[in-house]
């Protein structure tokens, strides 16, 4: 039987991918953005929660792979990334779901064949694939688990 896979691309705007142990894939993009009236805290507070709510309602996650970034062009993007992998990571560790990042030149290179492979071309390249991601994210998310799958990550 296939494991269900959570696969992230973390951020504000976070992509999300689902392969469910019937094999079959859902993907989406998450908003965490804060409204104005919000405390700092609260898109972490939102990211957990709809962790939470996701593994309740899609019949719990087996494993969860996460786009690796090593180098943010902003310093909001690098406290979010920071702040939601820390959330992700403790969150799977008190369920004991195992996590793996993948870098994104690894992810990019096996959606299109280049490590640094424009937005464009990873959102092109899962279209070619059957997708309809509404916007980068999702298509990353959708890139990562394709390889996820194919480099059989986690058995």
């Amino acid at each position: 039987m296939n494991k269900q896979i959570l696969a992230l691309d973390l951020g504000t705007n976070t992509g999300w991918a689902l392969r469910r142990k019937d094999g079959q894939i859902y993907s989406g993009t998450q908003n965490f953005k804060p409204d104005r009236f919000s405390g700092g805290g609260m898109m972490m507070l939102k990211f957990g929660n709809w962790l939470e709510t996701l593994h309740q309602t899609s019949g719990l996650i087996d494993l969860i792979v996460f786009e690796e970034v090593r180098r943010h062009a902003g310093t909001t993007a690098a406290h979010v990334y920071g702040g939601f992998l820390g959330i992700m990571s403790a969150w799977a560790e008190k369920k004991e779901i195992p996590y793996q990042g993948v870098p994104v030149g690894t992810i990019k290179r096996h959606a299109t064949g280049k490590g640094n492979a424009s937005k464009e071309e990873i959102v092109r390249a899962i279209v070619d694939h059957g997708f309809s991601p509404m916007d980068h994210n999702e298509a990353d998310a959708i890139a990562l688990i394709r390889y996820a799958i194919d480099a059989k990550i986690g058995g």
